[in-house]
């Protein structure tokens, strides 16, 4: 989320091309009207899953993370409690799945969260661990654009 470990800084640069390509089409396509589904941009390297849905109860949202791809989660409309963790130390529920590239995790002790309003957006790297479609407050529609960017 924009975050790293001192040791791990250098490892990121969020201003490389493949990052600025995902950030343009985030600008300037027309994400209202994008059907549900995959987008590409620049074949698998870059491209956006379109995702609508209805927020949940925190208790019914899952810690995920990605080996192959950086996510950038921005909301188009709507509003969402976005949790973001270290992956290290994490105990999975579920093992990583290199086809759809995730792993599930258990709730940590402690975790960090962000409320995402339409026009936000925040950067994962794949050493952490996320927790999107919480409520935040209510349960709300959202009409979510995720940039996959190849690590």
């Amino acid at each position: 989320m924009l975050y790293a470990n001192i040791n791990q800084i250098d490892k990121h640069d969020y201003l490389a091309e493949r990052f600025k390509k995902g950030y343009e089409f985030l600008r300037s396509a027309d994400l209202m009207s994008l059907p549900v589904g995959r987008v590409d941009i620049d074949g698998d390297d870059v491209y956006a899953s379109v995702q609508e849905y209805i927020t949940l109860p925190d208790e019914e949202c899952r810690y995920e993370a990605h080996d192959k791809y950086y996510d950038i989660q921005y909301v188009a409309a709507g509003r969402e409690k976005f949790g973001c963790v270290k992956r290290e130390g994490l105990t999975e529920t579920e093992s990583y799945d290199p086809e759809k590239d995730m792993v599930f995790f258990e709730n940590p002790k402690y975790e960090s969260y962000v409320v995402l309003e339409a026009g936000d957006c925040v950067v994962v790297a794949p050493e952490e661990a996320h927790k999107p479609k919480g409520q935040a407050g209510e349960a709300a529609r959202v009409r979510k654009i995720v940039v996959k960017v190849r690590a």
